[in-house]
């Protein structure tokens, strides 16, 4: 294990597009290192809030996101340096290496290879070679030489057809000058299930563990693990201090189960490096937020899927409502719908829900909604005052069929554009569309 005061160095898994495998590889790489009697750190580029639970199941460390569109570069220092006790940090990217948004952010556009230029840390890129051959190589040349900051140690060849399949791509990746790190047969056997929002969560699968055993046997089999290791790199120190993040209150009730699981793992660590104390409690249980917290947050999540139980969950509900009387509550996409008068099912069935605000929602008329998201404050959440920008992410399929109160927030997309969802607010009580990943500086 790495001293504190040393540099660990790094790799990011990255892919010309989604769908190539790099999420498999990602754990299967986690898995076999980490069976191997190595500590590895994972992290996730980008927004996405699934991934790093797989990661946190494989490698037996949180998994933490970094986004250089929404994070300052010091955040996201901080946030690796305070992991730098592992012997090897894998990032796993998001979309394709050089995907993003238009607009810059705090340290880039969000793209994978802006984080590889900021960390230090050499690309490994999934190559899906079905149906080409030499011609691969081309592919792997334009992503090794199309930015002069981003790195490319070399690639793994995935859905490989076959020994002449591989025999060919090898060929065209030596002339190449492309180093060729492992190549993996075709295996359909090996997918993880997925629904609306990406893969099903972590926790919802009771055979997670045995996957990623076999996940890592098979990369052990198929790559080169001993010369992946040798390529890590990186310039990010130890010594970046953590960040904090103004907390919703001293003592925050946090809603979290099934239902209200999507929560940056850095958000919560925030709150408690600013001296926050969090008190989770489950709305699907049917237990209310504890009285003698300061404020409620209630993340996103399913609730479309356990509507029918959140209806019939009169003490979270009741007790909901009492703590909101006095003291604030503010709900995230999930959270914020499960704030309204109603839920509409993908089936078209109405739930009620808590009441606190006149949103209701609707799954039967589903709607893509996906993007960064820059909010500018008209009135205060807990832990921001009026007039803060914040920076977030939204990601769903509901549509607002009714919302009749005053709007939350002067909401961008990340280009610029208005944005029609804009949360809500009345009384106490207030709710977004959007995750809030940090305060923009």
């Amino acid at each position: 294990m790495k001293s504190p005061e040393t540099i660990c160095p790094g790799l990011i898994i990255s892919a010309p597009a989604s769908g190539a495998g790099k999420t498999m590889v990602t754990l299967g790489l986690l898995a076999a290192l980490r069976a191997h009697g190595l500590t590895v750190q994972p992290f996730k580029n980008g927004p996405d809030y699934i991934d790093p639970a797989f990661h946190s199941a494989a490698s037996g460390r949180p998994s933490v996101n970094l986004d250089t569109w929404a994070m300052s570069e010091e955040r996201i220092a901080g946030l690796i340096g305070a992991r730098t006790d592992a012997d090897l940090i894998i990032a796993e990217g998001s979309m394709g290496l050089f995907d993003g948004v238009a607009s810059a952010g705090e340290t880039g556009n969000g793209s994978s290879a802006d984080l590889a230029a900021l960390t230090g840390w050499p690309v490994v890129l999934v190559l899906d070679v079905s149906g080409q051959a030499q011609s691969a190589a081309a592919i792997a040349h334009g992503f090794a030489t199309l930015s002069s900051g981003v790195r490319l140690a070399g690639v793994i060849l995935n859905r490989v057809a076959s020994p002449r399949h591989e025999a060919l791509i090898r060929t065209g990746m030596k002339d190449a000058g492309i180093r060729v790190l492992g190549a993996l047969p075709r295996r359909a056997t090996m997918t993880l299930p997925e629904r609306h929002l990406g893969l099903v969560q972590a926790e919802e699968q009771p055979q997670l563990a045995a996957l990623l055993d076999d996940l890592g046997i098979f990369i052990t089999a198929h790559t080169n693990i001993d010369e992946i290791v040798t390529l890590a790199a990186g310039s990010v120190g130890a010594r970046a201090p953590a960040m904090a993040l103004p907390p919703p209150g001293n003592r925050v009730a946090l809603a979290r189960d099934a239902a209200f699981s999507f929560v940056y793992p850095h958000l919560l660590e925030g709150w408690r490096t600013a001296g926050a104390e969090i008190v989770p409690f489950s709305p699907l249980a049917d237990e209310a937020p504890a009285p003698d917290a300061d404020a409620c947050w209630i993340p996103g999540g399913y609730p479309e899927l356990h509507a029918g139980t959140l209806a019939a969950a009169h003490r979270f509900r009741d007790g909901l409502q009492r703590f909101a009387a006095h003291k604030p509550v503010h709900g995230e996409c999930g959270g914020y719908m499960a704030m309204g008068v109603g839920l509409v099912d993908a089936q078209g069935i109405r739930h009620a829900m808590a009441g606190l605000l006149g949103l209701e929602t609707s799954f039967a008329q589903r709607r893509i909604h996906l993007g960064y998201r820059l909010a500018t404050l008209h009135a205060p959440i807990p832990g921001y005052d009026a007039g803060q920008q914040l920076r977030g992410h939204e990601f769903h399929y509901a549509t607002i069929t009714r919302q009749r109160d005053e709007m939350l927030a002067h909401t961008l997309d990340a280009n610029g554009t208005r944005v029609s969802e804009a949360g809500s607010r009345r009384g106490r009580a207030t709710g977004t569309f959007f995750h809030l990943i940090a305060p923009a500086t």
